[in-house]
C-alpha cells in the first residue's frame, strides 16, 4: 500500500467536508418537500382561507382555517424552504468545483459507475436496506485511511450488496415510491443492465460490470425465495453463506471517490468483520483456489490498515 499525496489528502478533506454539508442539506430539504398555500373557502364563506400542504406525489392536507397559529406555521416553512433553496445551490456549485479538484489531483480510482450506483440508492432513500460487501469494501477502507492497496486486492468487475432481509416491508414501500424495480433503479445509472438469465441475482451492463445482490441464509420469517418487486424482470435475491455474520457486524462508511471526481458515500461493515469473514472464506475447499488466495491478500491488506492507519 501507498499513502496518498499530501495535497490529494487536503482535497479529500475539504471534499468529504462539502459533501457532508451537501448530505446534512439534503436531509433538511425532505423536510420541506412540497409545498403549502392558501386555499379560498367554500361559495357561502369565500373570505375565508384553509392552509393546505402538498407532497411531491401531489396529494393535499388540510391543516385547519387562517389563524395566527396557521400564518406563522405557513411563514416558517416558506422561509425554510428559501433558505434550503439556497443552501442546497450554492453547496452544489461547491460539489461541482471540488469534483473538477478531485480529478485533477487524482485523488479517486473508484470507477465511476460504483459511485453513481451509491449515489442512486442515496437519492431514491434504498442505502440504509444494502451493505457493500465483498472486494469494493476495500475502496471504504483506504479512503478512510488515506492509501492506495495494491491493485491486485481490487481487481475485480463486480459489485455485491447485501440486503436486509429484516426491512423488507420498509424497503418494498420505499422501492414503490421511486420506481417499480430495482433493476430500474440500476438502469437510472446505467441502461444497458439486464438481469441474466442463468443468474437471477446478478444484473450485467454492456461492459460486463455485474450487480449481485444478495440475502442472509434463511431463517425466522424469512420468506424463501424472495424476487425484490412484482416485475416480471427483477432480482431474485441469493442467499450467502454466513451472510448474517456482515448483516449484524457493526456498519463502517467512507465517502469514496471516482476517477471522474464524483462522490458517494459506501457502507459496507466494519473491517474487523471484513478481515474475519475473508479469513473464513479462504479456509473453504469448495471454493475456487484463485479467489481463496485473493482473500488471504484482501484479509492481510485491511489487517495492516487497522494496524497503522484506522483507529
Amino acid at each position: 500500500m501507498q499513502e496518498i499525496s499530501p495535497a490529494a489528502a487536503r482535497q479529500y478533506i475539504d471534499a468529504v467536508a462539502v459533501f457532508e454539508a451537501w448530505e446534512e442539506a439534503q436531509q433538511d430539504a425532505a423536510q420541506v418537500r412540497g409545498g403549502m398555500y392558501w386555499h379560498a373557502g367554500p361559495p357561502s364563506a369565500p373570505e375565508a382561507r384553509y392552509l393546505v400542504r402538498t407532497t411531491p406525489a401531489g396529494a393535499q392536507t388540510s391543516l385547519g382555517p387562517q389563524s395566527p397559529e396557521n400564518q406563522a406555521i405557513y411563514d416558517r416553512f416558506m422561509q425554510r424552504k428559501q433558505e434550503s433553496a439556497e443552501r442546497m445551490a450554492g453547496l452544489k456549485a461547491a460539489l461541482d468545483q471540488h469534483r473538477r479538484l478531485n480529478r485533477a489531483l487524482r485523488v479517486g480510482r473508484v470507477e465511476p459507475l460504483v459511485v453513481s450506483l451509491l449515489a442512486r440508492l442515496a437519492d431514491t432513500q434504498l442505502s440504509p436496506h444494502f451493505r457493500v460487501v465483498g472486494t469494493h469494501a476495500l475502496y471504504a477502507y483506504e479512503a478512510a485511511a488515506g492509501v492506495r492497496l495494491d491493485a491486485d486486492a481490487l481487481a475485480t468487475r463486480d459489485t455485491d450488496l447485501l440486503w436486509d432481509t429484516r426491512k423488507r416491508i420498509q424497503f418494498a414501500t420505499q422501492l414503490a415510491r421511486v420506481d417499480s424495480s430495482m433493476l430500474g433503479v440500476l438502469k437510472k445509472v446505467d441502461g444497458t443492465f439486464r438481469m441474466r438469465r442463468s443468474q437471477q441475482y446478478t444484473a450485467v451492463n454492456k461492459d460486463g460490470f455485474e450487480v449481485d445482490i444478495i440475502r442472509r441464509e434463511q431463517v425466522e420469517d424469512d420468506p424463501h425465495p424472495i424476487k425484490l418487486s412484482g416485475e416480471d424482470d427483477d432480482f431474485w435475491v441469493a442467499q450467502a453463506r454466513r451472510a448474517n455474520v456482515l448483516l449484524d457486524a457493526p456498519g463502517f462508511s467512507a465517502v469514496i471517490v471516482a476517477t471522474n471526481g464524483t462522490m458517494a458515500r459506501m457502507g459496507t461493515v466494519a473491517p474487523g468483520t471484513f478481515v474475519a469473514f475473508k479469513r473464513w472464506l479462504a479456509d473453504q475447499r469448495d471454493r475456487d483456489a484463485l479467489k481463496r488466495r485473493r482473500d488471504v491478500l484482501q484479509a492481510a491488506a485491511v489487517e495492516k490498515l487497522m494496524d497503522e492507519f484506522l483507529p
